[in-house]
């Protein structure tokens, strides 16, 4: 395995790379590409999901690189419209024909469904069921708030390795965060990068802001680079989406320095509480409880 992407230990044993793929949005003719890029450029992480429409190209790219496949840690989420026992294990068969491999490293389910949260439970004992089997090695959640958390742990059996949530310096979601460390749980931050928002009526980027900006400076990095720093020495593990090889490659290459205590606490500070995207509980089966294809 690659010797420079650290491994964070899950609460279960299980070993993840800290630096992976994501693939939200990106586009099945274009994913294929850059997850063999990704992988052949030194990542050991890949995550997709059922709702992104692309785990196929996933899987294909993981066939067409050098790496093999024991030395790549694959995660895949479940989506709400197969919350539920038998929905979830049947989904669950779904995504492995459709990433073209015989087990799991890390199953997700994808959103609270707070609506029906009761499909929450059923789903998630039917990762424990899959784990118990050896089908999946860790399992865990994504975008659970803090109360979500408890009680899908009061009601189960099996505490989540991991909860996904959207972490980046404009949107840092401490309590979110600190509620997953209450459990021993990974924070794995999607959207990482944060991208244009917009705060009190302007736009503002990270990419551009001032503070991030000067560090890249100091140590001859891009401000990507110096976010996804920050989120490595948070302990966090981060998945950065792109397509592009050039950006592939330069998101990878953090692993020679370190941000100091004082950088850290300046990027912290760049916490404006405004979350990009819906919700999560507003998330309803009414609404985007559409069909994943087999």
């Amino acid at each position: 395995m690659n010797g420079k992407n650290p491994y964070i230990t899950l609460n279960n044993g299980v070993k993840m790379p800290a630096l992976g793929l994501g693939v939200f949005q990106s586009k099945p003719e274009e994913t294929t590409e850059a997850v063999k890029t990704a992988l052949n450029a030194g990542y050991r992480l890949i995550d997709t999901a059922a709702a992104y429409f692309n785990e196929r190209e996933v899987g294909e790219g993981i066939r067409q690189s050098d790496v093999n496949r024991a030395d790549i840690f694959i995660e895949t989420k479940l989506w709400i419209t197969n919350y539920g026992y038998e929905p979830a294990l049947r989904a669950f068969d779904v995504s492995l024909n459709k990433l073209g491999i015989e087990q799991l490293d890390l199953w997700l389910l994808h959103q609270p469904l707070a609506s029906e949260f009761d499909k929450t439970i059923q789903a998630y004992k039917a990762a424990e069921k899959l784990l118990t089997e050896g089908r999946v090695r860790a399992i865990g959640v994504s975008n659970l708030t803090p109360s979500e958390l408890d009680r899908l742990i009061a009601e189960t059996d099996v505490i989540p390795a991991v909860n996904q949530i959207q972490v980046h310096p404009y949107y840092s979601q401490a309590e979110w965060r600190t509620a997953n460390d209450r459990y021993g749980i990974l924070t794995q931050c999607w959207s990482p990068l944060g991208g244009s928002y917009t705060y009190n009526n302007a736009e503002k980027n990270p990419f551009e802001d001032k503070v991030i900006t000067d560090i890249a400076k100091k140590y001859s990095k891009t401000p990507a680079q110096v976010i996804l720093r920050w989120h490595l020495d948070h302990g966090f593990s981060a998945i950065p989406k792109s397509v592009k090889p050039h950006r592939i490659t330069e998101n990878f290459d953090v692993f020679d320095f370190r941000l100091s205590s004082d950088e850290i606490a300046a990027i912290d500070a760049l916490e404006t509480g405004v979350r990009g995207g819906p919700d999560p509980d507003s998330l309803d089966l009414a609404t985007y409880g559409f069909k994943i294809p087999d």
